[in-house]
């Protein structure tokens, strides 16, 4: 049989490889990002129960829907007052996609570029003033990316604090 304090460990490791996934998936768009820290610290606070479960998991809430509301708000009022639709958007995705088959390692971010750059390129009619919208469009992910980033990072710092106050009071 297995005792409490062993699957509390094993929870929480589970839930920090999670965590680790959650801030790859902000960077990576196509791992899921921000709720997976939100679900996997509900999960702990589930299995360890008590007050550093329920608190972390209220703070992981709040900045992680912080996190994502800000992100898509900031980088949707860029692109709609740069006049980009989201099409592109999804074409630099599905190329990033194709391009980590095609050229492992760097083909992610290789390929969203290029996507992006000749969606914009094709939509406006025009290479120089496709190659300007495709930057206003990475700027502008680009910084949702780093607001949300650094609220789960904030996030990672409350879950290891959370862990340290479960086990040192346990």
């Amino acid at each position: 049989m297995v005792d409490s304090l062993t699957v509390q460990i094993i929870v929480t490791v589970l839930v920090g490889l999670a965590y680790v996934v959650g801030l790859a998936g902000i960077i990576v768009p196509v791992l899921p990002g921000t709720i997976t820290l939100v679900i996997a610290t509900l999960i702990w606070a589930i299995v360890v129960g008590g007050a550093p479960g329920w608190v972390a998991f209220g703070i992981v809430l709040v900045l992680g829907a912080a996190g994502m509301v800000t992100s898509y708000v900031l980088t949707g009022k860029k692109l709609h007052a740069a006049e980009v639709p989201m099409w592109p958007i999804y074409v630099g995705i599905a190329a990033g996609v194709v391009g980590i088959f095609v050229i492992p390692v760097v083909g992610l971010p290789v390929g969203f570029l290029v996507g992006l750059y000749v969606a914009e390129s094709l939509r406006l009619k025009d290479w120089s003033r496709g190659l300007s919208s495709a930057w206003v469009a990475i700027k502008a992910l680009g910084t949702g990316i780093l607001i949300e980033f650094g609220l789960a990072m904030l996030s990672t710092i409350v879950f290891a604090l959370a862990v340290v106050w479960h086990f040192v009071t346990a």
